[in-house]
């Protein structure tokens, strides 16, 4: 796809945006938005990506999935199954690449939209932005990577609460819940994604996605599994050029250049 009717995306240099283009209906994630955004991540999945920032346009993050679109799908559970399958290939790679994924929650993040907001590797929320599961009031359950990644970031039984309860949480909250990596005011968001995404570029993009690979896996591994992984992982980054790279630079007390 060159261009997408959903979404906005941006490549300049190692930095990637991807803004979630559909503010007449709250960011509603449609077949084509997942779709769109599935691609839309393959194309960060490169060498030369950093970062990647992925916000919202008008007042909403993204209600979440596309009711209307639902409600008329000619078969309601293909569709959304279909919805979902292009959503969690998007939030897979996301997860694999290199590249740090920054997200920008400037306004309402409810179902689908709260769980892409917390797959974000550092997350950034406006003091306006909000945050809630909503699915059971409409009779459904979690999509998104909700139930892999709130068990890990804010235990059980939270999870459940937010899941049961259809909780919102301000950003304030999130933040002291752990959701959320930082709160800043409305108008200096995109300013702050924008500076966080420029300080990630200047990193080593292979460190930072072993950091993101050892994290992925450190609940399923056992202690010296672990390790073992940690071990191998060190010794092949100090190998690679953005290893030598980072010691000799180190110890000639310069910044860095990393490839």
């Amino acid at each position: 796809m060159s261009e997408y009717q959903t979404l906005r995306f941006e490549q300049s240099g190692p930095v990637a945006r991807i803004v979630l283009d559909r503010p007449d209906a709250a960011n509603g994630m449609s077949g084509a938005m997942t779709a769109e955004l599935a691609d839309a991540a393959r194309r960060c999945d490169t060498a030369t990506t950093k970062a990647v920032v992925l916000t919202g346009a008008g007042r909403f993050f993204s209600a979440g999935g596309d009711l209307k679109e639902f409600a008329n799908a000619a078969d309601r559970g293909r569709h959304i199954k279909a919805v979902a399958d292009d959503l969690h290939r998007a939030i897979s790679t996301f997860a694999r690449m290199d590249a740090v994924l920054i997200t920008a929650v400037n306004g309402a993040a409810a179902g689908a939209g709260f769980s892409v907001a917390v797959t974000g590797d550092l997350v950034l929320a406006a003091e306006s932005a909000s945050f809630t599961m909503a699915y059971t009031r409409i009779g459904l359950t979690p999509d998104g990577a909700a139930s892999f990644y709130l068990p890990r970031l804010i235990g059980v039984t939270k999870t459940k609460e937010l899941m049961l309860t259809n909780r919102t949480l301000s950003a304030q909250e999130a933040a002291s819940w752990g959701l959320v990596t930082e709160v800043v005011a409305d108008d200096q968001l995109a300013a702050r994604a924008d500076q966080l995404a420029e300080q990630m570029a200047q990193t080593a993009g292979g460190s930072n996605g072993a950091i993101k690979g050892l994290l992925l896996d450190t609940f399923a591994s056992g202690l010296e599994e672990q390790m073992e992984a940690e071990g191998r992982l060190i010794a092949r980054r100090a190998g690679s050029a953005d290893g030598r790279e980072g010691v000799d630079a180190f110890l000639a007390k310069r910044p860095p250049e990393f490839g």
